[in-house]
C-alpha cells in the first residue's frame, strides 16, 4: 500500500495483544499483496489484465469493489477505482485495510483502546485512559510543523480521521472526470467519522470537488464532519464539526 502502519493498543493481557498485532500486521501484508498495483503477480493485476476473474480472487477483492462503487455513486463520480482506464482501488484499500485492522485489535479481551494509523489516516477506538479521550492533530498545510486543528474523540467509542491534499505528496489526487491532476482550490481536506474506510474516500473525493462543492456535498453525508483549508488559507468547516474540535 505504500504507507507505513503504527499501533497504539491500550489494556489486554500482553500475550494476547501480541497475537493480534500479528494477525493484525499479517492482514496488512496480505492487503497489499492482493491489492498492489505495482506488484504484476498481485490478484488485482492479474484481474485487470484478465487473467483472473471477481469470482476466482480473494473474497477481499469483491468486497473492495463493491465498496468502491457504492463511494463512486455517493459522490456523483468524484471517487473512482479506475484510473486512466485500468482497475485501481488504491483510493479505498488503506482505508479499509487499516480499518479491519483496528476492529480485530479492539476485539482482543481486555483491550480498551486502539489507534491504528496509515500514513497519518487513524482509525480510533476506545480511549487510552480513564476519562482520556484520544485526540488527533490535523496538519497545517501551510505551516509545515504546526497544527490546523486537533480532534477529539470525547463521547464516542469509534472514530476515524483522514486527509487529503498536497502537502506530503504534492498534486497527486485525480480528478476522475478528466484523469488528470485535481484542478482545485484546496490544500486539505479532513473527514471526520466512524469509519476510516469511508473518511478516506470522502476526503479524496471532497478534495477534487474545490471547496464551495465539497462543503455543500459533506455536509449532507450522515455521521460525517469536515475541515477543508485553501490555497488562500482560508479555513472552511462543516456546521457540527466545532463539538469534535479540542
Amino acid at each position: 500500500m505504500g504507507t507505513v502502519f503504527s499501533f497504539d493498543v491500550r489494556g489486554g493481557e500482553p500475550g494476547a495483544v501480541r497475537a493480534a498485532l500479528d494477525a493484525a500486521v499479517a492482514e496488512l501484508h496480505r492487503a497489499d499483496d492482493v491489492f498492489s498495483t505495482y506488484r504484476e503477480n498481485s490478484e488485482l493485476s492479474r484481474l485487470a489484465r484478465g487473467e483472473l476473474s471477481v469470482e476466482e480472487c480473494a473474497p477481499e477483492v469483491a468486497e473492495v469493489l463493491e465498496l468502491g462503487a457504492r463511494a463512486e455513486r455517493l459522490s456523483e463520480g468524484w471517487f473512482s477505482t479506475t484510473y486512466q482506464g485500468r482497475l485501481d482501488p488504491t483510493g479505498i484499500v488503506k482505508g479499509w485495510a487499516a480499518e479491519r485492522a483496528a476492529q480485530r485489535l479492539a476485539a482482543t479481551p481486555g483491550v480498551t483502546g486502539v489507534s491504528v494509523n496509515g500514513g497519518g489516516d487513524v482509525q480510533l477506538s476506545g480511549a487510552p485512559g480513564p476519562q482520556r479521550p484520544w485526540r488527533v492533530g490535523v496538519s497545517d498545510p501551510l505551516r509545515p510543523g504546526g497544527l490546523a486543528a486537533v480532534i477529539s474523540a470525547a463521547g464516542t467509542d469509534r472514530l476515524a480521521v483522514a486527509t487529503s491534499g498536497t502537502a506530503e505528496r504534492g498534486a497527486h489526487i485525480v480528478d476522475p472526470r478528466t484523469g488528470r491532476s485535481a484542478v482545485t482550490d484546496l490544500v486539505a481536506v479532513t473527514v471526520v467519522g466512524p469509519s476510516l474506510t469511508w473518511a478516506d474516500c470522502w476526503a479524496t473525493a471532497a478534495f477534487a470537488m474545490g471547496s464551495r462543492q465539497a462543503l455543500a456535498w459533506l455536509e449532507e453525508l450522515p455521521e460525517v464532519e469536515a475541515l477543508l483549508i485553501t490555497a488562500g488559507d482560508e479555513v472552511r468547516c462543516t456546521g457540527g464539526l466545532g463539538a469534535r474540535l479540542g
